[in-house]
C-alpha cells in the first residue's frame, strides 16, 4: 500500500519557530505577512503563551508529551490557524454555518474556535489512528452536535 505524502509536511521544530519569529517581529515592530498577521491575532489571544515564544531554541526542545502534563502551546495556535482557514474557504462546505452558530450559541467566537479545534483535534486523531483520511462528515457531525443541531445527512 502506498503511502501519500502532503504538499506541506512542516517539521515540528519549523512550527515552533514559525511561531516564535512572529512573536519576535511583533515585539521588534516588523512588518508580517498575512498568515503571520492571523497567526498573531491567536497568539495575542492567548497571552498564557507568551513566556512559551520567547525563545525558539527552549521551545524547539520542549516536552508537550501527554506524560508531561503541559499544555501544547504551538498545537493550540496550529489549530487556531487551521480552523480560520477553513472558515475562510467554507472547507469543509458547511463548516462556517456550523461555527457561527456556535458562536451564537456560546457568545463568544473564540469559544467557538475552541470547540471548532476539538472537533478537528478528534477527527485527526481518528484519522492517524485509523490510517485513513480526516473524515469530514464526522468532523461537520461534532460541531452540529456541540451547536445543538441535528447532524446533516452526508
Amino acid at each position: 500500500m502506498s503511502r501519500v505524502t502532503p504538499m506541506f509536511d512542516p517539521k515540528l521544530a519549523d512550527v515552533r519557530r514559525f511561531f516564535c519569529g512572529i512573536w519576535r517581529k511583533h515585539r521588534d515592530r516588523m512588518p508580517l505577512e498575512p498568515l503571520e498577521a492571523l497567526a498573531l491575532d491567536w497568539i495575542l489571544k492567548h497571552p498564557e503563551y507568551h513566556r512559551s515564544l520567547e525563545n525558539p531554541d527552549a521551545a524547539v526542545a520542549a516536552d508537550y508529551s501527554p506524560q508531561a502534563g503541559k499544555t501544547n502551546p504551538f498545537l493550540h495556535l496550529s489549530l487556531h490557524l487551521a480552523v480560520s482557514e477553513q472558515l475562510s474557504i467554507d472547507q469543509p462546505p458547511g463548516i462556517r454555518a456550523l461555527v457561527q452558530a456556535l458562536e451564537r450559541k456560546l457568545g463568544s467566537a473564540h469559544d467557538a474556535a475552541h470547540q471548532a479545534q476539538e472537533c478537528l483535534a478528534q477527527t485527526l486523531w481518528r484519522a492517524q489512528r485509523d490510517s485513513q483520511p480526516p473524515d469530514q462528515q464526522a468532523y461537520l457531525d461534532c460541531l452540529s452536535r456541540r451547536a445543538g443541531l441535528p447532524p446533516s445527512a452526508g
